[in-house]
């Protein structure tokens, strides 16, 4: 064994931690695809925070040789996934045989199922042109409990909190950068060899930051950096700040 890597950490350690589930003679499959009660591994990715850390990501997996699902949001204030450099990522990360679902904030429609089934079919369907995939499942992005255990599909679609998903296997995710859930081989599901499903979210595992808050600080240094070539090639009157510094 390996060992126990705690995100925020790198992707050798990500490669680390599934090499320890395939020692245990874990196999790893597709959420839809899982048996409860078999040694079967779901890869999970909710894309909250970068599509680039995702994309990296999943060229890491491919070299590993797992394949997973990356949900991907339509609608977020920190990336626009119908933005070049993000259309990039999504072909980069489709290209290397994923699966991309859609990641969406369902909470706004709790008690209005046919504003919350038009607004997941749209978001969907956006998602869909944008990849050239189809989208068989949703992840919901910061969940309300009203929804996690929810038996019925949205949009004609399976959701990964689903009972089959959050109650008959085992759950583990690194929200926040940390196992919120215990770490995954601290469940006893997986003590006893059955089914788990595995968040994770790929922000944690590709900086080597020292901690969750020292992988934003570094993603909005990323974000600011990017920004202000994006406006200098907008308005050539503003060159950015760390050019203007090379220029003084």
């Amino acid at each position: 064994m390996t060992g126990r890597p705690n995100p925020p950490a790198d992707l050798e350690a990500y490669g680390a931690l599934i090499e320890d589930f395939r020692a245990r003679s874990y196999e790893i499959r597709g959420l839809l695809e899982l048996e409860p009660d078999r040694a079967h591994l779901a890869l999970r990715h909710d894309v909250d925070l970068s599509l680039e850390a995702a994309a990296r990501m999943s060229a890491f997996e491919r070299e590993l040789g797992v394949l997973s699902i990356y949900f991907v949001l339509t609608d977020s204030e920190l990336y626009n996934p119908a933005a070049p450099a993000a259309r990039s990522a999504l072909a980069e990360i489709v290209g290397c045989g994923h699966e991309i679902g859609l990641h969406f904030d369902a909470a706004p429609f709790v008690g209005d199922e046919p504003a919350l089934e038009a607004a997941a079919g749209a978001a969907a369907t956006t998602l869909e042109a944008l990849t050239g995939t189809p989208v068989r499942m949703i992840s919901f992005h910061k969940p309300a409990p009203e929804l996690i255990g929810r038996a019925t599909p949205v949009a004609g679609r399976r959701h990964a909190y689903e009972p089959a998903f959050v109650e008959r296997i085992a759950y583990a995710s690194d929200s926040r950068g940390q196992w919120g859930h215990g770490h995954p081989f601290d469940r006893p599901e997986v003590s006893a060899g059955r089914a788990i499903q595995l968040l994770t979210h790929p922000i944690w595992w590709t900086g080597n930051a020292a901690s969750p808050e020292a992988a934003l600080d570094a993603l909005l240094q990323r974000g600011a950096t990017r920004l202000g070539h994006a406006i200098g090639e907008t308005c050539s009157t503003y060159a950015p700040p760390q050019i203007r510094i090379r220029r003084s």
